[in-house]
């Protein structure tokens, strides 16, 4: 469900850069103010979870389409809200800058769909209103299952919103949502499931970890399910990623159905060619894949593809997905220890004025006396 600037407008994408860079400045104020150091290092693994768990594209039975998890309820449930939108936000960036996975104008749609509606919308007003304070092992999943559809499903509409908002494309708002909103059920069933298997797991591992924005500082340690989580992102990315479908996602294919063509052309204007230019510069693997040399490209141009290109498909897949893991993680943890130093800094300043709380007073009493004494 990544939007790539080709669907958007200026102005659309300008308008929801805005949006989600309001949500990400309030996350990161609130996330100072209630700090919990244990969330740095799992803001960082669920990053590169997330990351590696959104290359390995599902076949939907019956459709010729696919899809991926989204993982913005996921990442509220163990996370808190405000620390999901951050690390969705840094998967999405590195997804965008050195995969040319989304687009760079579009980026504020898709942390907006992907990341603000769910965990803002479907995982306060659906998932904690179905699973209660204590829930049941069934009750928790049916609740995952619920909000994740919710999720999904909002985030799709939203898509068809900007899309027709944006008036690049001639696509009627009800066509476009007719092929959009049923193709992201089916692909919202699948995240749901998967969803709730991870809660599940990490409830039975670390009770402690789930609504973790809400729980005291201290408690046991997180490393088994941390762990447990590194090895699915690494084994995901480098392996899983070699069976990922290559039908077109969801909003590939119902641009496709709804327009009644299988390729959109649109005519970029400056503003697309600018940024375009740039993630060419900055994409180390687009597509998640090499490049192909020659001999490989010839192999790929025929009709029976030999076991060497097979084989340097497999290892770009492979080497994109552990790579782009590791910078996810990286970027998440950065933000983690950020927004720790800053916590430090902050409580340091109230132990200073809690010990001399008339220093600041004082020291403006005699500048004011200095001041009048200049003059």
């Amino acid at each position: 469900m990544h939007m790539a600037d080709a669907l958007l407008s200026p102005t659309v994408g300008v308008a929801l850069w805005a949006v989600s860079a309001g949500g990400i400045g309030y996350c990161s104020r609130r996330l100072d103010a209630e700090f919990d150091e244990r969330k740095v290092p799992l803001m960082g693994v669920l990053g590169a979870f997330l990351f590696a768990a959104q290359m390995v594209n599902f076949s939907i039975p019956g459709t010729g389409s696919s899809g991926h998890l989204g993982g913005g309820l996921l990442l509220a449930v163990l996370l808190g809200p405000h620390a999901a939108l951050l690390t969705i936000a840094s998967v999405l960036l590195v997804q965008a800058l050195f995969f040319a996975d989304g687009g760079l104008l579009a980026f504020g749609c898709n942390v907006f769909n992907l990341g603000l509606l769910p965990a803002f919308v479907a995982y306060p007003l659906v998932y904690r209103k179905l699973a209660g304070e204590q829930p049941s092992e069934l009750r928790l999943s049916l609740a995952t299952i619920v909000a994740a559809i919710v999720g999904l499903q909002l985030g799709a509409f939203g898509v068809v919103v900007e899309t027709v908002a944006s008036g690049r494309s001639s696509l009627p708002l009800t066509t476009f949502a007719a092929f959009m909103q049923p193709i992201h059920l089916a692909i919202g069933v699948v995240e749901g499931l998967v969803t709730a298997a991870v809660v599940s797991f990490v409830r039975r591992a670390r009770p402690e970890m789930l609504h973790a924005s809400r729980i005291a500082r201290g408690g046991r340690s997180w490393r088994v399910p941390l762990a447990v989580l590194l090895t699915a992102a690494l084994f995901a990315g480098g392996v899983l990623s070699w069976f990922a479908s290559s039908k077109p996602d969801g909003l590939e294919w119902s641009l496709a159905r709804a327009s009644g063509k299988d390729r959109r052309e649109t005519s970029p204007d400056d503003v697309h060619r600018a940024l375009a230019a740039v993630q060419q510069r900055t994409a180390l693997l687009p597509g998640y894949a090499f490049a192909p040399p020659a001999e490989v490209a010839d192999a790929q141009a025929t009709p029976r593809q030999d076991a060497g290109g097979d084989r340097y498909a497999a290892l770009g897949s492979s080497v994109a997905g552990v790579v782009g893991g590791l910078i996810a993680l990286a970027l998440a943890l950065l933000i983690g220890v950020v927004l720790r130093g800053l916590d430090r800094r902050a409580s340091r300043d109230r132990e200073s004025r809690h010990r001399f709380p008339h220093s600041r007073s004082f020291s403006g009493v005699r500048g004011k006396a200095r001041e009048k004494r200049d003059s």
